[in-house]
């Protein structure tokens, strides 16, 4: 079936021929057909650059009131395009409703990215409450000499606070020198809270509070840990803070209401005993020690001791070494100085200056031969230097002696021992 060829009309809408007849030269003649043209190349096919946009201004959009409007949060967040960011901007010079809304959303932007850390300066409770108490000393002071357990256990509950059930899984190690090499044992954030829990449970006993152990004979605190460890059906999780935290504000109020002269009551570890007065600083230091056990496990920044009372728990190993050295050459551990014999007490004997240094350090003059004996500096042998923190870690057997970095001068021997002798004092 066949039809007319449109350019075979004669009514100037075609040619008298066929398609193959369009001029090809962009050219027609008068009266003429209109020529078709040819497809143009692109300008990339050309090889010609493309035209410079950049320096075109943006065209803003007419939007109208309630689209701009609803353009505020997002103009606040920078989340606009170009376009819609123009069109808002011009907007708020004609609009205060809108400007005003602007403004408030942005301050509220500013909230969201503080460029300083949410966290609470460590030091603050320390000098909220110290602030508040010159203004207002309380009826019943908690004794200076538990002050340091105070605070301690009220650094570790703030860290606990701030971690998720799953850290309180996280394994643990804890470390300490059994008197000959370095040891561990394994167990998590929650069984370390255990462990502090059984072990405050001598001072609680010798305060005639309630043991967490119930009736248990235990007096040493590897003992009673394990004993508690092995009487849970179930591993310990978070819910172990509660107690915890129950016993340890015990402990503060009862010698706060049996005043200073409680300090002296004795508190047994077993194999020996300690004042209360020491004990709660001895509480203190595990405290801290197994505080950064755990920051550690769970990436948690942590920081020492506030200096006076890191000088106190210092000042109590310092205080410890003499016995220390003592149990450790009736063991067999350390040899037995010149001396034939041991000094009478209270007479000077031979010395070993031990230098601390750091805002919790200060000189003790550690007797060699005797427990009893006084240090003099008339029969210094040797000096040691170590920095503060370095030796609390050396106390709590988490560096092994030969490796403490310690400043010598004199008698080798001695330096020896009284290091190993530092790191006995540790215990889990």
């Amino acid at each position: 079936m066949t039809g007319a060829d449109p350019f075979d009309a004669h009514d100037g809408t075609g040619s008298g021929g066929g398609a193959g007849d369009v001029p090809r030269d962009g050219g027609g003649e008068p009266g003429g057909p209109p020529r078709i043209p040819l497809p143009r190349a692109a300008v990339e096919d050309g090889g010609q650059p493309l035209p410079e946009l950049d320096g075109l201004p943006p065209v803003p959009l007419e939007l109208p009131h309630d689209v701009l409007k609803s353009l505020l949060g997002a103009w606040a967040l920078a989340a606009c395009s170009t376009a819609e960011a123009l069109a808002v901007e011009i907007h708020l010079g004609d609009c205060g409703a809108c400007a005003d809304e602007a403004r408030r959303l942005r301050e509220a932007v500013g909230l969201l990215h503080q460029p300083e850390s949410l966290d609470l300066d460590p030091g603050l409770r320390t000098r909220v409450l110290e602030a508040c108490l010159d203004r207002r000393p309380p009826r019943i002071p908690i004794p200076e000499w538990a002050a340091p357990y105070d605070a301690e256990t009220a650094r570790l509950d703030a860290l606990l606070q701030d971690i998720g059930d799953a850290e309180w899984h996280a394994p643990v190690r804890l470390r300490w020198f059994d008197g000959a090499a370095p040891t561990s044992r394994r167990t998590t954030v929650a069984g370390v809270i255990v462990h502090l829990l059984s072990v405050d449970g001598l001072v609680a006993r010798a305060l005639g509070l309630d043991d967490p152990l119930g009736e248990t004979p235990a007096q040493d605190p590897a003992a009673r840990t394990e004993a508690f460890w092995q009487a849970s059906y179930f591993p310990p999780n978070r819910a172990v803070r509660a107690p915890w935290r129950e016993q340890s504000h015990r402990l503060v109020q009862t010698v706060s209401f049996t005043g200073g002269g409680a300090g002296r009551l004795g508190v047994s570890y077993g194999d020996f005993a300690l004042p209360l007065h020491d004990a709660m600083l001895d509480r203190a230091f595990e405290c801290w020690v197994h505080a950064e056990d755990i920051a550690e496990a769970v990436d948690y920044p942590y920081g020492p001791p506030a200096p006076r009372y890191l000088h106190r728990m210092i000042d109590l190993a310092a205080r410890m070494l003499p016995a220390a050295l003592a149990a450790r050459r009736q063991a067999g551990l350390a040899a037995p100085g010149p001396t034939p014999h041991l000094v009478p007490a209270g007479q000077p004997g031979r010395s070993l200056r031990l230098e601390i240094e750091g805002h919790g350090g200060g000189e003790w003059l550690i007797p060699l031969d005797s427990p009893g004996a006084v240090g003099s500096e008339e029969f210094e042998v040797a000096h040691v230097a170590l920095d503060d923190l370095e030796f609390c870690r050396l106390a709590a057997g988490h560096v092994p002696p030969e490796d403490a970095a310690a400043g010598q001068l004199g008698d080798r021997a001695a330096i020896r021992d009284v290091l190993f002798a530092a790191a006995s004092l540790s215990r889990m």
